[in-house]
Order: structure tokens, then C-alpha cells, then sequence
């Protein structure tokens, strides 16, 4: 697609005589929302596919999509009302988290327009669904995860039918990960077992540098099972999936009642059972069960420290994240790589990860897109990231697509050079520009024990414009 430079110039102007209008005040509300989205963990719990049903309230508040609404300044989880409150709440009160539900009646989408879509959100939790998702649905999940998203998948027991539609969470989940549209092979290295498990205090693994089981929140040490069920863990089909917790007696790749996986840029977790995360109090007429308290189990921090875990907000659950001590747990280690988290985590020249229309993004709605004007001029975008020592294999990839209005086929007037640290890896010019995206890889294992900065950088000659529009990155190690 050849854009006009005049097309991205001219939405700088408009800004620009907004900004002479309305002075300082418009300052301030273009500032507002970097400072927020630079700390802020933005978590979309589903309340769309039945998960009140029966005796079930898994919901963190019944004000939908806002629990602010119910209460702005939660201090207890009865300032909230769902058996999903404590879990809000402690969300809340860190003032790192921004909460919302999708609510009864809506779609689970990504890369729309909608406030609830997946693309506003770093972390999406399934709290039992018990309808089952739609094709587009499916898709937009796998493909959410795909490209950096975090997903805490949380089942029941087989049988627990709430609504009396003939599915439940077992079969459900199981459908999303061996029936939609991107990847229906254990995308996650998992299955869920159809169990009915009476009751039981599943042990967590020995593993002190994992950060869900030692997080910000607490030490994992047990988790609860009342009627619940657990997973078959299929590292043929993803050898990054890893159980946290097992069944009493089970270990390996059986019994698995909590798991993490990695798939494509993003994370998820598997939690067997609801109960854990029901805090014993909602709305009236339900039957309810504090496993949230429950003195046998640490549930809380277990939850906690997953979300913590799936918004990215910790490293990869396990392994050197300073690159000193030789080991290496399986990851993608950069932040924001689809930029759908806006200007945050890259550093870029003004202007570079934007939503416009000008430029589509491969997925989502943003991209990080260098020169383009039409004029001398360069642009930047880098991101620091330290590669584990013990890691043998590390790759970075991104998705590029060069369109210009230069004719030559001889001369490279405008280039994108591509480096970590010092190294040169690959430099891009106008006489590469092709339609659509195409996929790049390089191999950074020489790096591995250092701590480098990815740079991408756009210089564009004085005439014709060339646009090096940059998505979904990577840097995958194992």
C-alpha cells in the first residue's frame, strides 16, 4: 500500500492546532494516560459465557464493566460484591491493576473498536465458563495470547453443568484449545482431565525462583481441591507447559492441578477447580465456599501471583532474569511486543507506536511505524531485554512491511537498520518495499548472559516517502 506522506503529517498538524487552542490543559490530557499505562496491569475478567449460572458468582463485582462504579476506593472485599471480590479487591488496593468484566451478552473479541475488547487488556481470566465460546470467539483468545496476551483458564469438575446446557468447563476449555481456527493441537501443552476429584490439597513443586509459586504476594505451598479436576500435561505438543501443583500421589505429566504454559508472545495458566478462588461471599441466593481463606491452602497468594505472572508484570515463572546463575526457563522475554499497551515499555521517537489508519498493523489496532514523511528525518524505537545465560537458543523476530513512493530499483534512499547491542543484524532499505508483512528472525544465542538494546532505526532521505511499519515482536528463548 503506498501512503502519502501528506496523510500522517497532516494528523500531527491537527494536533497541533489543538494543542495551540487549548494550551496547557490539552497538555495534560494527552500525558495523563502514558504516566497510567506505564504501571498499570489491565485485567478483563469474562462474565459473558454464563459464569453466574446456578450457584456459581464468579464475578469480582456486580457493577459491569466498571466495579469502580460499585465502590472507586475498595477496602474490603465486601466494598464489592461477587465471590470473585477478594480477588478484585487485592487487585485493587496494589494501585498497579486496572479491573473490568466483560459483561452478560457480550462477545469475546480482539482488535475491534470496543471497549472490552482484548486488545485493551494484558491478561484475560476464564473463572469457569460455562457456555461455549464461538468460533470468532476461539480465535480471538488463541490468537490474544498468540501475540503477547496473558490467560488464567479456571475449570471445575466434570459434570459441573451450572446452566443445563450439556457443557461445562472441562469440555468447554478443552473445545478452545482442540477446536478453533489458529492452532487446535494442545496449543498449551494441556489437557484437561474429565474428573470429578472429591477433595484434596494439591503440593506445590520445589522451585524457588518460579514467580508464581514465591511472587510479590506470598509463597504457594498448597492449593485446595473441592471438587475439582486436573490436567494431562503434553510437553510433545508445547514443551513449555510446566505443573505448579499436583494431585497428592501424581507428578510429572499427570495430575497437574495448576500449570503455566507459554504459546506464541503470551502466557497461561490452568487452575483445576473454582472453588480456590471463591471467597465465600456474593450475591444472595448462592451456595457458596470460602476456599479463598481456606487455612490448609495458599490460595490467594496462588492466584495473585498468576495474575501478577500473566500481565507481565514478573518474569517468566522461573529461571535467571539477571543472567547470572546459568539456567534458562523457556520465555519471550519483550515487553509489549504487539505495542497494543500503546507507548509504554519501547522507547520510540514521538509518534512511532500509534493506532493510525494510515498504516494497518498486522494484528490489533497498534503497530510502531518509523518515517514516512516524505522528508529528511529519522526515527527510533529500542527496548533493553538481558538474555539468560543458560539459554541456547534465543530469537528475535518481528513482523516488517516497507511501503514507499521512491521508484528507483538501484538506489537505497531510505534504510532501517536492525541491531542488538553493537551487532549489526540486518539493514532494510525502499528497494525492499513488497505488500504486506513479512516475517524477519534473527539468533541472538552469542548474547545470552548480557543485557542488550534492540533497536530498530528509520533515516529517510529528503524527498519521497518510505514507511517501515514494525509488528508483533518476539525474543524467544529456550
Amino acid at each position: 500500500m503506498l501512503v502519502s506522506p501528506r496523510a500522517r503529517r497532516r494528523v500531527v498538524g491537527t494536533l497541533a492546532v489543538l494543542g495551540t487552542l487549548l494550551g496547557g490543559a490539552a497538555a495534560q490530557i494527552q500525558a495523563a494516560p502514558a504516566a497510567g499505562a506505564a504501571t498499570t496491569n489491565r485485567v478483563l475478567f469474562d462474565n459473558a459465557h454464563a459464569e453466574t449460572a446456578g450457584n456459581a458468582d464468579w464475578i469480582i463485582s456486580t457493577s459491569q464493566p466498571d466495579p469502580l462504579s460499585q465502590d472507586s476506593s475498595p477496602s474490603s472485599e465486601t466494598d464489592w460484591t461477587g465471590a470473585l471480590s477478594s480477588w478484585g479487591v487485592a487487585l485493587q488496593k496494589t494501585g498497579n491493576y486496572s479491573l473490568k468484566t466483560l459483561p452478560s451478552g457480550s462477545s469475546i473479541t480482539y482488535g475491534t473498536s470496543a471497549a472490552t475488547d482484548l486488545s485493551n487488556f494484558d491478561t484475560f481470566v476464564l473463572p469457569e465458563p460455562n457456555t461455549l465460546f464461538t468460533t470468532a470467539e476461539k480465535t480471538a483468545i488463541i490468537n490474544f495470547v498468540s501475540n503477547g496476551g496473558g490467560l488464567f483458564m479456571i475449570s471445575d469438575h466434570t459434570g459441573a453443568d451450572r446452566n443445563s446446557d450439556g457443557e461445562d468447563a472441562v469440555e468447554i476449555l478443552n473445545d478452545l484449545m482442540t477446536n478453533n481456527s489458529v492452532d487446535s493441537t494442545d496449543p498449551f501443552g494441556f489437557s484437561i482431565d474429565s474428573l470429578s476429584i472429591s477433595s484434596d490439597y494439591p503440593s506445590a513443586i520445589s522451585d524457588s525462583t518460579n514467580a508464581v509459586l514465591h511472587g510479590s504476594f506470598g509463597t504457594v505451598t498448597k492449593s485446595l481441591i473441592a471438587s475439582g479436576t486436573t490436567a494431562t500435561l503434553k510437553p510433545a505438543d508445547n514443551s513449555n507447559v510446566k505443573g505448579l501443583l499436583y494431585r497428592t500421589g501424581y507428578s510429572g505429566n499427570t495430575g497437574a492441578f495448576f500449570a503455566t504454559s507459554t504459546f506464541g508472545s503470551g502466557r497461561v495458566a490452568f487452575w483445576g477447580d473454582s472453588s480456590p478462588i471463591d471467597d465465600g461471599t456474593g450475591q444472595s441466593g448462592n451456595t457458596l465456599y470460602d476456599g479463598w481463606n481456606d487455612t490448609g491452602a495458599t490460595n490467594a497468594a496462588l492466584a495473585l501471583n498468576a495474575t501478577e505472572w500473566l500481565s507481565g508484570a514478573t518474569d517468566s515463572g522461573g529461571g535467571d532474569d539477571g543472567g547470572g546463575d546459568g539456567t534458562c526457563t523457556a520465555a519471550q522475554l519483550l515487553g509489549n511486543p504487539g505495542f497494543e499497551s500503546g507507548n509504554t515499555t519501547w522507547t520510540a521517537t514521538s509518534g512511532v507506536i500509534t493506532s493510525s489508519s494510515s498504516e494497518a498493523a498486522r494484528t490489533g489496532s497498534y503497530k510502531a511505524w518509523l518515517d514516512g514523511y516524505g522528508s529528511a528525518h529519522t526515527d527510533t524505537l529500542s527496548q533493553s531485554v538481558t538474555i539468560p545465560s543458560g539459554c541456547t537458543t534465543a530469537t528475535l523476530s518481528f513482523y516488517l512491511h516497507i511501503d514507499t513512493a521512491e521508484t528507483t530499483t538501484s538506489t537505497a534512499y531510505d534504510k532501517l537498520t536492525v541491531t542488538a547491542g553493537s551487532t549489526t543484524l540486518a539493514t532494510y532499505s525502499n528497494l525492499n518495499a513488497a505488500s504486506g508483512y513479512v516475517l524477519k528472525s534473527f539468533s541472538l544465542a552469542s548474547l545470552a548472559g548480557t543485557t542488550s538494546t534492540i533497536t530498530f532505526t528509520g533515516v529517510e532521505g529528503s524527498t519521497l516517502q518510505t514507511s517501515f511499519v514494525i509488528d508483533d515482536t518476539a525474543l524467544n528463548v529456550s
